[in-house]
């Protein structure tokens, strides 16, 4: 749930100068200065606004009662802590995120000379230990899902055009939306990403086929979805209102057409990017021709697809494999 500025304003302002809870107005406006995106923003008021009320609760509401043993004592909340979308334990990448936005939310006050030591930093992250991606599809899938868009219908051609660009690239769903109509050069076969995760740009290859749906998007759809009642804003994918198109919008028609080919895989938008991966890896890409085409920063970022890959792999060699199972007088090595 997005938390909008008025929200922020009224969580933020209602301590004591000085507060854990006022100085958190002060750290958001700070990473915003710092060019962070909204979402990572977001995400950060969030995990800090439920540090501050858990500290609330025992009485401490200022920055400078805080120590080693308090944040010590959230640690073990969180790995105690129920999700509430999911009814389950918190996963350890969760609690790991938490915990590095109260440590960076006290190096700043460090910094500033509000405290005059990190009381998080001295306590140790939950290993977040190896997590796959969310579901990914087939090849068979993504083609299912992609074909159930009516494309002579403007709003279905764009989001058959729309998904055929997320399966071609691997984009994130606001790099998506923050395209603007520059920004595909049809003749190259290439895609410019502004202010991809971290606020860097980069630039990628599309595939023809999703060329030419976005060229017949473009054509045929996005002048009848274009809004006269305002001035154009150079958005590639726009709404059926003829406004930019938004993130969760994008989330939700995948989900949509997903049910309509009854996948009965959970995932939206990022389970293309997931796909795009995987499926690149089998068929022989290089795992940093990934890394670059995905924006990811690490290395390790990337490499979770092979895990995938190679799973996926060693399923197809038991299963059409002639020596794969064990012989007369052959056992198992222990």
């Amino acid at each position: 749930m997005p938390l909008s500025e008025g929200t922020l304003r009224e969580e933020t302002g209602r301590g004591e100068p000085g507060s854990m809870r006022r100085l958190l107005g002060e750290f958001l406006e700070w990473m915003r200065d710092r060019g962070y995106s909204e979402r990572t923003v977001e995400g950060r008021a969030w995990s800090l606004l439920n540090f501050i009320e858990w500290c609330e609760e025992r009485g401490t509401y200022f920055p400078r009662e805080a120590d080693v043993s308090l944040v010590e004592r959230y640690r073990s909340h969180l790995s105690r802590r129920i999700s509430r979308r999911s009814g389950k334990p918190l996963r350890p990448k969760t609690q790991c995120n938490e915990l590095i936005a109260v440590r960076e939310f006290f190096r700043r006050l460090v910094k500033t000379g509000k405290v005059l030591f990190n009381p998080a930093l001295e306590v140790e992250l939950p290993k977040k230990g190896f997590e796959l991606p969310g579901n990914y599809l087939s090849a068979r899938e993504a083609e299912r899902i992609l074909a159930m868009p009516d494309v002579l219908d403007p709003v279905g051609l764009r989001d058959r055009a729309m998904m055929e660009f997320l399966y071609s690239t691997g984009i994130r769903r606001s790099e998506l939306c923050n395209l603007l109509l520059g920004d595909v050069d049809f003749r190259a076969g290439t895609a410019f990403i502004r202010r991809g995760k971290g606020g860097r740009d980069r630039v990628i290859p599309a595939g023809e086929r999703a060329l030419s749906w976005v060229f017949r998007y473009l054509e045929d759809s996005r002048p009848s979805l274009r809004s006269l009642k305002r001035d154009d804003a150079g958005n590639l994918f726009l709404t059926y209102r003829g406004t930019p198109l938004l993130p969760y919008s994008v989330s939700s028609t995948v989900t949509k057409y997903r049910r309509m080919a009854g996948i009965e895989k959970e995932g939206s938008s990022h389970m293309f990017r997931h796909t795009t991966a995987t499926l690149m890896l089998e068929n022989g890409a290089d795992v940093r021709q990934v890394q670059a085409m995905l924006g990811h920063t690490s290395l390790q970022s990337t490499q979770i697809y092979t895990h995938v890959s190679i799973r996926r792999l060693k399923e197809v060699h038991e299963r059409t494999h002639p020596a794969k199972r064990l012989g007369p007088g052959e056992k198992r090595p222990d």
